[in-house]
């Protein structure tokens, strides 16, 4: 189902992938999304599977977890409305690195690969912006890590 809410805009804004668009370039972004539902309980993406889209949470919670060499689950994060995931797919064209799960039924906007591409065709100023912004968060994401990985390490879990 394509999106087309007037309130979407003003929701996806104060979310850290839409920042600093223009008008006009979010217009082309809200175009390109897809609305995904999800029931809870529901595996949205699987560690390892191939991936070619990202999705922003529009609402409900997810659980993202990833699998030990021992064959252990490991909670890495919870997701809530705002926030994106599966970007790292659309840069490194891996398999996805973690598996994500609908705690509570949820509401996914889905971005693939190749409305991504289109967008670099159409408005590579948006494009632009949106894997800067896209980069802050890994950065954001990486930092976390770290400071988690120095706590561990020092026996400061959290």
């Amino acid at each position: 189902m394509t999106v087309s809410a007037p309130d979407l805009k003003a929701f996806l804004l104060a979310t850290p992938f839409f920042g600093g668009l223009s008008d006009a370039s979010l217009d082309l972004l809200i175009s390109m999304l897809v609305e995904c539902r999800f029931d809870a309980g529901a595996t949205v993406v699987a560690e390892g599977e191939p991936g070619r889209s990202m999705f922003i949470v529009k609402s409900g919670r997810l659980a993202v977890t990833k699998r030990t060499n021992s064959g252990h689950v490991v909670p890495i994060s919870a997701l809530e409305p705002g926030d994106f995931f599966g970007e790292m797919t659309l840069i490194e064209m891996q398999n996805r690195s973690a598996t994500v799960v609908a705690e509570s039924p949820t509401v996914l906007y889905e971005l693939t690969a190749q409305k991504l591409y289109a967008c670099y065709k159409a408005d590579i100023h948006a494009y632009v912006i949106v894997l800067q912004n896209i980069n802050r968060e890994l950065c954001r994401r990486l930092r976390r890590s770290d400071d988690r990985f120095a706590g561990h390490q020092m026996g400061e879990d959290n």
